[in-house]
C-alpha cells in the first residue's frame, strides 16, 4: 500500500476520529514519559506559535515500551559495569528475559489500530512500536493535541499536553515520540575559521591516519576483528566514495561498508562533512582495517528516527562499539521522553557488551541555549561514554606534546556557531552512576558528570577530512567520539571483543593507573580544569597503549592463520600507513641455532620487534630493529623452541616490502 493511498485513507478515518474519541477511552488514561513540548524563544532559536494542526494531517509514531524484569536487568548491567561479571546477553536472551512479551506488544498494536494508525511495525526487540496516523489519530491514541511552529524559519509540530495511554496500557507504554520535531538532534561539528586559526597559531590539523601515533595507539593490531557502527543521517553516497578515496590514499584496504535505513531513504546531504568525518576518524582510529562498518542512517534528526536507528544496532547487535556525534539539550529530551526511552536501549546494549560513544556537545557547558548550565543528551546517559574535548599540540613525528581544554570564555563565546567550546558539566537530568560516585569525582554532586574522557576537538588541531576529494580542516567533539570509537574498536579486537562497559572500568582503575591518560590541567569551558579528573576534560586523553594494557588483558591474542611465517618464505608487497602495525607468528623447532627476521624492497620506514611467547608492543619488547629504512633485521641467536612474535610497524608509510624468517 502507497504513503498516498494511506492518506487518502487517514484522511476519511479522520472524520470519524472525533466520534471514536468520545467512546473509545471509557477507562481512566495512565501517564506516559512524553510531555508536553516546551516551545519558547531562545538566543539561537526564534519560535513562532502557527495554528492547531489540521486532523488529517499525516504523522509518523514511535511507540516505546517498558523493558521486563527491569530490576533483573539493572543487577545484571550493574555486575557487568563492576566486573563482577563477564557474561553479556545475546539477542535472543534479551528477547526471551527482558523484551516485552508478545502479548504486551499485541495490545499496543490494537489500540494504534483502533486509533487509525497504519503501517504499524514492530522491532526485532518488541521494544518500539511504529505507525502511521494523523494529528486526528494522535488525540485519539495519546489524548493530546497537536500544533504547527515556525522555529527560526522551519516548520514544525508539538504535542501542547502530556501524551497519556488508556489506563490498561500503563504498565506497558514508556514513551511516545514523533509527536513534535521542534527540537531535534544537531551534528557536533565546528569547522577551522580564520579567527580561530589566528588564536591557536601553535596548533595544527591532522590527517586522520595521524591519530594513533599521537594517542599512542600504533602498538596495538589494527580492530580486525570488530565491527563499527556509525549513527548517520540523509544520503551516504558520497560519504562512501570519500572513505573509499581515503583508505586507498592511506594504504589501508578497502572497507566493507553497509548502510542500513532508518524510516525510509533521504537525499539530505547537508550532514556530509560530519559523516565523512565520522567514518574516516574512526577508521583511522581503529588502524585502518576492521572486519565491518556498518552505517544506521535515519531519515532525519528528529527524536523518533534516531531513537528507531539507536534500537536498530542494539536489535542487530552486530556492532561492537557505535558513533553518536549528535545530540539535544537534555531537558528537552527529559520532557519528550527520549531520556526515558533511549536510556534503555543504551542499557539493553551494555548488556550486549556493545558500546555506544557520545560526543558531549560543542557549547561549553551550555548546551540548552540559556546562561544556565546543562548538558547534552544522549552525552549524559550512564550507559554511553561521554567523549569531551581539547586542543591537542603535538611534536616532532606528530608525538604527543601537551593538550588543554578547548576552551571558550561564558555563556555567549560557548554557543557561537563560529568558536564554541567542549561540552561538559553536571547533568540537570540523569544521576550519578554508582561507579562514577564511587570514584569520588564528583564531589557533593549526585547528578551524573561528563564528559568521561577527552580526545582532539578543537578545529585548530581538528582532522584533516577527505570532503568530495580534498581535505577540510574539521574539528568539535564530533572528533573526540568517533576517535574513541575507532580506539576502543582496537582494545575490543585485541581482546575477542570480550571486554565490558569501558567507562566504568576507567572510573574503577583511573586512581590506580594514572598513566592511562594525559591529565589535562588548563582552559575552562565554564568549569575550569584541574589534576585529575573534572568536569572541562574527565579524566584528560587517552595514552591508549596503557589504557589497553590496563582494560584489557594486555596481551593480543594471537593472528589468524594468514599470519604465520614459514621459514625460507617470503611474504612480498607489504604496505601500511604511518601508525599502522601487523602481528606476524612463527614456529621455531628445537635445536636451531639462529632465527633472523628480514624487511627489504620498497619504500618508507618499517620497523620490526619480536618476542618469545606472547605479542610485542612498541614499547614492550625482547628485540628490535635499528634503522630508519625499509631493510631492517634482527637476528636472535639459540632461539627457543616454540612461537615467537613478531611485529611490522610502520614508523612512516611504507609499501612494497618483503618480510622473511629463516631458521
Amino acid at each position: 500500500m502507497t504513503f498516498r493511498s494511506n492518506f487518502k485513507m487517514l484522511a476519511l478515518a479522520a472524520m470519524t476520529l472525533a466520534a471514536f474519541a468520545t467512546t473509545a477511552h471509557a477507562e481512566t488514561w495512565a501517564p506516559t514519559a512524553t510531555k508536553a513540548t516546551a516551545v519558547a524563544s531562545t538566543a539561537r532559536t526564534a519560535v513562532t506559535h502557527i495554528s492547531t494542526m489540521q486532523a488529517g494531517t499525516l504523522t509518523h509514531v514511535v511507540v516505546a515500551l517498558k523493558l521486563r524484569n527491569k530490576a533483573q536487568l539493572d543487577q545484571l548491567t550493574a555486575d557487568l559495569m563492576s566486573g563482577r561479571s563477564h557474561k553479556t546477553l545475546s539477542s535472543q536472551d534479551f528477547l526471551r528475559l527482558y523484551a516485552p512479551t508478545k502479548e504486551q506488544v499485541q495490545a499496543v498494536v490494537n489500540h494504534l489500530t483502533k486509533s487509525g494508525f497504519t503501517n504499524i511495525t514492530v522491532s526485532a526487540n518488541n521494544l518500539l512500536i511504529s505507525a502511521n496516523g494523523s494529528a486526528g489519530s494522535v488525540k485519539t491514541a495519546f489524548n493530546t493535541e497537536l500544533h504547527t511552529y515556525s522555529v527560526n524559519g522551519r516548520s514544525a509540530y508539538a504535542n501542547v499536553s502530556d501524551a497519556a495511554v488508556p489506563q490498561s496500557l500503563g504498565d506497558v507504554v514508556l514513551a511516545v515520540h514523533g509527536l513534535q520535531t521542534v527540537h531535534l538532534h544537531h551534528t557536533m561539528l565546528k569547522k577551522l575559521d580564520a579567527g580561530t586559526a589566528a588564536r591557536t597559531l601553535s596548533a595544527v590539523g591532522h590527517n586522520p591516519t595521524d591519530f594513533p601515533t599521537i594517542y599512542n595507539a600504533t602498538s596495538l593490531p589494527s580492530a580486525t576483528n570488530a565491527t563499527i557502527g556509525i549513527i548517520t543521517q540523509g544520503d551516504m553516497s558520497q560519504t562512501i566514495a570519500d572513505l573509499n578515496t581515503f583508505t586507498s590514499n592511506s594504504g589501508y584496504p578497502q572497507t566493507s561498508v553497509s548502510t542500513v535505513v532508518i524510516n525510509g531513504a533521504s537525499s539530505d546531504t547537508s550532514g556530509v562533512d560530519e559523516w565523512n568525518m565520522d567514518t574516516q576518524s574512526s577508521l583511522a582510529a581503529a588502524g585502518g582495517t576492521i572486519k565491518q562498518m556498518i552505517l544506521y542512517t535515519a531519515n532525519t534528526l528528529s527524536d523518533s528516527d534516531l531513537t528507531t536507528a539507536y534500537n536498530r544496532v542494539v536489535s542487530d547487535n552486530k556492532a561492537q562499539t557505535i558513533n553518536v556525534s549528535l545530540g539535544e539539550c537534555e531537558t528537552d529530551a527529559q520532557s519528550s521522553g527520549i531520556t526515558a526511552s533511549n536510556d534503555q536501549i543504551f542499557q539493553s546494549a551494555v548488556a550486549q557488551g556493545q558500546t555506544f560513544s557520545v560526543s558531549s556537545g560543542d557549547s561549553g557547558a551550555y548546551e540548552c541555549d540559556t546562561s544556565t548550565t546543562a548538558q547534552s543528551y544522549p552525552a549524559v546517559s550512564p550507559y554511553v561514554m561521554a567523549l569531551g574535548g581539547t586542543l591537542v599540540n603535538t611534536g616532532s613525528g606528530n608525538a604527543w606534546s601537551s593538550e588543554t581544554v578547548w576552551a571558550c570564555s561564558d555563556w555567549q563565546s560557548c554557543q557561537q556557531s563560529a568558536s564554541g567550546g567542549a561540552g561538559g558539566g553536571p547533568s540537570l537530568t540523569e544521576a550519578a552512576p554508582s561507579w562514577q560516585v564511587s570514584a569520588g569525582v564528583l564531589g557533593s554532586s549526585t547528578k551524573r558528570g561528563v564528559p568521561d574522557i577527552s580526545l582532539d576537538a578543537d578545529p585548530s588541531s581538528g582532522a584533516l577530512v577527505l570532503i568530495n576529494g580534498s581535505p577540510t580542516q574539521i574539528g568539535g567533539t564530533s572528533l573526540a567520539a568517533p576517535l574513541f570509537t575507532g580506539f576502543w574498536a582496537r582494545v575490543q579486537s585485541a581482546n575477542s571483543n570480550g571486554l565490558a562497559f569501558p567507562a566504568s572500568a576507567i572510573y574503577q582503575k583511573a586512581a590506580a593507573n594514572p598513566s592511562m591518560f594525559h591529565d589535562v590541567t588548563s582552559g575552562s569551558q565554564g568549569y575550569s580544569a584541574k589534576a585529575g579528573w573534572d568536569y572541562a576534560s574527565g579524566y584528560g586523553s587517552l595514552n591508549v597503549a596503557n589504557f589497553a594494557s590496563v582494560i584489557g588483558s594486555g596481551t593480543p591474542p594471537p593472528p589468524p592463520p594468514g599470519n604465520v611465517l614459514t621459514s625460507g618464505v617470503a611474504v612480498t608487497g607489504l604496505a601500511l600507513s604511518t601508525g599502522s602495525s601487523k602481528v606476524y607468528t612463527i614456529v621455531v623447532p628445537a635445536g636451531r641455532t639462529s632465527l633472523t627476521f628480514k624487511t627489504s624492497g620498497g619504500k618508507g620506514d618499517a620497523d620490526i620487534y619480536a618476542s618469545f611467547g606472547s605479542a610485542p608492543t612498541t614499547s614492550s619488547y625482547q628485540y628490535v630493529s635499528d634503522g630508519s629504512t625499509t631493510s631492517e633485521t634482527i637476528t636472535i641467536r639459540n632461539p627457543k623452541a616454540g612461537t615467537y612474535y613478531l611485529l611490522l610497524n610502520s614508523y612512516a608509510t611504507f609499501s612494497g616490502v618483503t618480510l622473511i624468517a629463516n631458521d
